[in-house]
């Protein structure tokens, strides 16, 4: 897609109703109620509620010159120091977010603003490589200088006037170091808390950017999954995610488990900025394409591709002024439910009510199985053991620090800080003896892999002639326990995540306090068409609401 398409895609996209991201949001807010513990989202911004609001309604207020980007930075960075000590979800912010708000807004005087994300804050996932910043992964390891560069998508969103606002806790090294690990904890910053319910657990990897949003600490958030690290958490905090089809974002610069897997990926409290975001990352400039980092491998998607009918966006089919959809999009379209009663009987409760709300608004909605699950769950893991030694080891020796898998796991047994939450670095040591990805018995373990999972989606959206596959992206968040760990066994980002599929988790409800998300899927590069039908989803479901920030709570299992 070229610079011309995406321009007129993002003009529109700011153009659009400034009333279809969150539908209804006001409303929600005050139907859930103010609650002493939960600190209000319009604080310092008159007319401005920051849990509800959309870069378009922010693009239209700094346009009229009635909000500027500096007056948001600094609201965000505020917020940030008021609520971040109950989460933990920001590591550090920038020391130069204030300058890059004020270069925005002398672009938007000018009349010369670069786009729907010029002047809004974005929060990065502590694996993004930022200059003048330091990037760890969460460890210790790589806690001493900052990477010389940034990474491709940090220069995308910096040409496009993105005020990078500061980095966010990770599960450490992507939870992809300990055999039982505790997502949302790093030796580097400690404990990610559930803005919803303090003592649950945010989910893994993209645990801080996940609370982050569901907290309104920035505008939009970058996450990566390797398997469900984008989709769970924002399922788990009630936010939306989108793990684009592999390669549409680029990999260069980002701490690596598996090129064959791994993307990078936006995150907001709602569609429409999501889609405002990706259409950034995925820019093809010339600058990194759409390498995939370290270790890419050929058959990816080209930047651009899979967002040129983000025309039909649901934003952009109405105009100010005009009735929102809420949710029309949805007639003659045909989902597959994918139930997945392994993750309790009321998240299943949940998906009843959410198919007879689709099926309300003109959808279809049939149940699905997708076959080859037992397989795909059997060669994964396998499979990511050895690239994860190849493609850390390159990653490794472009920084400063234990320079091979190796020297970083001597590095762990000498230090105990990184202990302090489970001392296990089992998938390191297993990753050292794995077989090299040179080895004939790996390459068939991954295209079989590549197959089944591509197979289990196509078959199951041809024979059914789906638009879409939608399961539960989460259960009720478990209770966070240092010396139990996760359980994290949840198989609906499986198949997406493996084929290289795009897949959108979007809030669907609550058990109890707890959110869970709805996450659709959809074929190999559609990634607009499932944002499109996303939004749909959002606008008729209507499940978003404020954090609480309640300290425990007995509703929903502690797993």
């Amino acid at each position: 897609m070229g610079k011309r398409s995406i321009a007129t895609m993002t003009a529109a996209l700011v153009a659009g109703s400034l009333l279809t991201g969150v539908p209804n949001a006001g409303a929600q807010a005050a139907e859930h109620g103010a609650d002493s513990a939960s600190p209000p989202g319009s604080a310092g911004l008159p007319g401005v509620d920051l849990d509800t609001v959309t870069i378009p309604e922010l693009q239209a207020r700094m346009a009229k010159g009635s909000l500027t980007s500096e007056a948001l930075t600094r609201t965000y960075l505020r917020r940030i120091e008021k609520v971040d000590p109950k989460i933990h979800a920001v590591l550090r912010t920038s020391p130069t977010a204030l300058r890059e708000a004020a270069a925005s807004d002398a672009r938007h005087r000018q009349g010369k603003a670069l786009g729907p994300l010029d002047g809004i804050p974005v929060l990065l996932k502590d694996n993004v490589n930022t200059r003048g910043m330091p990037t760890t992964a969460g460890s210790l390891a790589l806690a001493g200088s900052p990477p010389a560069t940034d990474a491709v998508l940090v220069t995308r969103l910096r040409k496009a006037g993105a005020v990078i606002l500061g980095k966010t806790n990770l599960s450490e090294w992507a939870n992809f170091r300990a055999a039982k690990p505790t997502s949302g904890w790093s030796a580097v910053g400690g404990q990610t808390n559930n803005p919803y319910v303090l003592d649950r657990n945010p989910c893994g990897s993209s645990s801080g950017s996940a609370a982050a949003l569901a907290a309104s600490l920035a505008q939009v958030a970058i996450g990566t999954e390797t398997d469900g690290s984008i989709v769970c958490p924002a399922g788990m905090n009630g936010v939306v995610g989108h793990k684009p089809s592999l390669g549409l974002v680029s990999q260069s610069g980002v701490v690596p488990i598996s090129a064959e897997q791994d993307t990078a990926g936006p995150m907001a409290r709602n569609v429409t900025d999501t889609a405002l975001a990706l259409s950034v990352l995925s820019e093809g400039d010339g600058e990194g394409g759409s390498d995939g980092g370290k270790g890419s491998r050929g058959g990816r998607a080209r930047p651009g591709d899979g967002l040129q009918d983000l025309s039909d966006f649901p934003s952009l089919r109405s105009r100010p002024g005009a009735a929102a959809d809420h949710g029309t999009g949805l007639r003659g379209k045909r989902i597959g439910l994918w139930r997945l009663p392994s993750l309790g009987t009321d998240v299943d409760a949940l998906m009843t009510s959410t198919a007879k709300k689709l099926r309300k608004a003109g959808a279809v909605v049939v149940e699905v199985t997708p076959p080859y699950q037992a397989r795909l769950a059997e060669l994964e893991f396998p499979a990511l053991l050895s690239e994860f030694h190849r493609d850390i080891d390159a990653y490794l020796a472009t920084r400063k620090g234990p320079r091979t898998l190796a020297e970083l796991v001597e590095f762990n047994r000498t230090h105990p800080e990184e202990q302090s939450c489970f001392a296990g670095q089992e998938l390191f040591e297993q990753a050292l003896a794995a077989p090299p990805t040179t080895d004939p018995k790996y390459r068939a373990m991954r295209a079989e892999l590549k197959d089944l999972s591509r197979r289990s989606l196509d078959e199951t959206m041809a024979g059914h002639n789906l638009d879409a596959i939608a399961a539960p992206t989460n259960p009720p968040a478990w209770t966070t326990d240092c010396a139990r760990g996760d359980n994290d066994v949840i198989p609906s980002s499986t198949p997406a995540a493996v084929s290289g599929y795009p897949s959108l988790s979007v809030p669907a409800g609550s058990v109890g306090e707890l959110p869970v998300g709805l996450l659709l899927m959809a074929g190999n590069n559609q990634d607009a068409q499932l944002l499109s039908l996303g939004a749909s989803v959002e606008q008729r479901l209507k499940a978003w609401r404020a954090p609480r920030y309640l300290p425990t709570t007995g509703v929903g299992a502690t797993r």
